[in-house]
């Protein structure tokens, strides 16, 4: 064993330097390392056993990570875009892909397992090499995700399935039997549902009790072991039960991200997740059959060139029909053409139950660490050659050094609403300290003397250079409502004494600040519309008085209703239910208002 982990770390410390120097990223440089110590070159380390047991720890905790970076109300949110964009790659590619495998002469059976499991994608591919890049909070990154959250689901259920395809040489009492026990077992059924429930109840109410004894104890290494008992535990209870143990990683995570010790809990886990990833995919590159590859060259490449050219084409269409811009649809559809690790499982359960040949699953197993190799090569070149051509934003300029200040006031954002704010400040003569990422607006007001740094507001260090730490309040007027609340959140964490303000959008983005504690929000055409609307009614003979009355009860009433609405933003009929009441409740208010008016004069 010794001797392996030796092989394994010398041989990533070769490759991986090399790989991120080329700009092709960590994870080509494991799979290379995988390849030269594993069976098919050096030999140094056999595929499987221990290596590859403790790989999929590194899936599991990526998993967990990724449910820590969620909200379950978010993720409730996001349903339409999982299921949308889900089916809409998963179809057409598992179609396309089968249609293939059954021209090149595999029966439908094998041509149906081999669509669906090369239409799944690598979570623990896409993820890490879109981190890299900062590429997650884009629109792509988001639809990515959506898309590889769906896989994690499905893959479970087709797993389940595959037994369905197996060969109608089964006795027909044996086929009844694999279909009432083996296939859908209730007593595995009500395991599953059961294991998910206590996941839930143990992450509302048993985990964050846990912890927070846990943080008593002031214990860096007790509460990294009780952090990982808490990954491994939801792994193994998910896999007692039969469904995936990175499934299991993923609904403690998500069940912990409302939690006050998400950070310090993603802080412990992330330096193991790294590291037992990079193990993960070693033992990829230890796996594959390179003989094979050797031997049939034109076929393998001829199979994996199609396999990213239906997957490259399913996705940018997929992208375009989203009406995603023409850089988002192509790195959309460039991060998710390689095939899954869940396909390795897959093509397994296959072989077993002789619907694929031990030829055709160890061909398949090959086409897909090929193509887990080709897409980050893919994906990196894109990006340094392909990207840069399609975005039309100025160069990416550097940002000022902010000489350190003593202002109370710190705005975020000078746009329209930031302007107003810093014009007012001024006159008063209050010193404030602006920052926006906007070179337009910067070197527009800057003609007229006021004093605007360019950077990211969203960087920790950024706002600690502009006196954040010494500050007494922060305004939030970003023009992008992610970068806001992403702003907001980390304020919250890292200067909890500066008070808040913030800039909506509209409703939805006012209730999403509520969600982080912000309650001083201001709608950024809320006033406005007010005092528009009370000229209106002055226009049509209302009294100045009267205007005044009708648009205070409105206000009051509105801001009333967003408040109850909050608590179930996410269900849209209900929220709908309580407006048309709330407007039923303020029409007979204002009329009975109307007439008590009419009678006291």
């Amino acid at each position: 064993m010794l001797e392996s982990l030796v092989a394994l770390f010398g041989a990533t410390i070769i490759t991986l330097p090399i790989t991120r120097l080329l700009g092709l990223g960590s994870i080509l440089g494991y799979l290379i390392a995988g390849i030269l110590i594993g069976p098919a070159c050096f030999g140094f380390v056999q595929a499987g056993g221990q290596i590859s047991g403790i790989s999929e720890l590194g899936v599991v905790m990526l998993l967990f990570l990724i449910g820590l970076e969620l909200r379950p109300h978010r993720l409730w949110v996001l349903r339409s875009t999982i299921l949308s964009l889900g089916f809409g790659q998963m179809i057409p590619a598992s179609a396309l892909i089968a249609l293939l495998a059954h021209l090149a002469g595999i029966a439908w059976p094998g041509a149906i397992v081999l669509g669906g499991g090369l239409a799944l994608s690598s979570t623990a591919i896409v993820l890490p090499m879109l981190g890299e890049r900062k590429l997650l909070a884009t629109t792509s990154g988001r639809d990515a995700f959506a898309v590889l959250l769906f896989q994690d689901v499905i893959a479970i259920i087709m797993v389940a399935l595959v037994p369905l395809l197996a060969p109608g040489a089964v006795p027909a009492g044996a086929a009844q039997h694999l279909l009432t026990t083996a296939i859908i077992p209730w007593q595995a059924v009500a395991r599953g549902l059961g294991v998910i429930l206590l996941l839930l109840g143990g992450g509302i109410f048993l985990v964050p009790r846990v912890f927070r004894a846990v943080s008593r104890l002031d214990s860096p290494e007790i509460f990294t072991a009780a952090t990982l008992l808490l990954v491994v535990g939801a792994a193994a209870l998910a896999d007692w039960a039969g469904l995936s143990m990175s499934l299991g990683a993923f609904m403690a995570g998500v069940m912990l991200s409302d939690s006050e010790y998400r950070h310090a809990v993603q802080a412990n886990i992330e330096p193991f997740e790294g590291l037992l990833l990079g193990f993960f995919f070693i033992s990829i590159g230890m796996s594959m059959d390179i003989h094979m590859a050797v031997v049939e060259p034109l076929r393998v490449a001829a199979w994996v060139a199609a396999l990213l050219a239906v997957k490259i084409g399913v996705g940018f269409l997929l992208g375009w029909s989203k009406r995603r811009n023409l850089k988002s649809a192509l790195r959309f559809s460039l991060a998710l053409p390689e095939a899954s690790e869940f396909s390795f499982v897959l093509f397994g359960v296959a072989a077993g139950l002789d619907i694929l040949d031990p030829h055709a699953a160890s061909f398949a197993t090959l086409v897909v660490a090929l193509s887990m190799i080709a897409t980050p090569l893919i994906f990196a070149g894109s990006e340094r050659y392909v990207a840069p051509r399609l975005d039309t934003k100025k160069p990416i300029r550097k940002a000022d050094k902010i000489v350190a200040s003593d202002a109370p006031v710190i705005i975020c954002g000078f746009g329209r609403m930031g302007q107003i704010v810093g014009r007012l400040l001024r006159v008063q003569r209050i010193a404030y300290t602006a920052l926006d990422r906007d070179t337009k607006v910067i070197d527009t007001v800057r003609r007229f003397g006021v004093k605007v740094y360019y950077g990211d507001p969203t960087r920790v260090e950024l706002l600690r250079a502009a006196g954040a730490g010494q500050a007494k309040l922060i305004v939030i007027a970003l023009a992008e409502r992610e970068e806001a609340l992403k702003l907001a959140e980390m304020v919250k964490r890292e200067f909890p004494h500066l008070t808040i303000l913030a800039r909506a959008h509209d409703r939805a983005h006012a209730q999403a600040l509520m969600d982080l504690g912000i309650t001083q929000i201001v709608r950024e055409t809320y006033f406005s519309a007010l005092r528009l609307s009370e000229l209106v009614l002055n226009g049509l003979d209302f009294g100045a008085e009267e205007s005044r009355r009708v648009v205070s009860l409105f206000r009051a009433h509105d801001e009333a209703l967003l408040l109850e609405t909050h608590s179930y933003a996410a269900d849209e009929k209900r929220v709908l239910q309580t407006t048309e009441q709330a407007t039923a409740e303020l029409a007979d208010l204002l009329e009975s208002d109307r007439v008590t008016a009419a009678q006291a004069s």
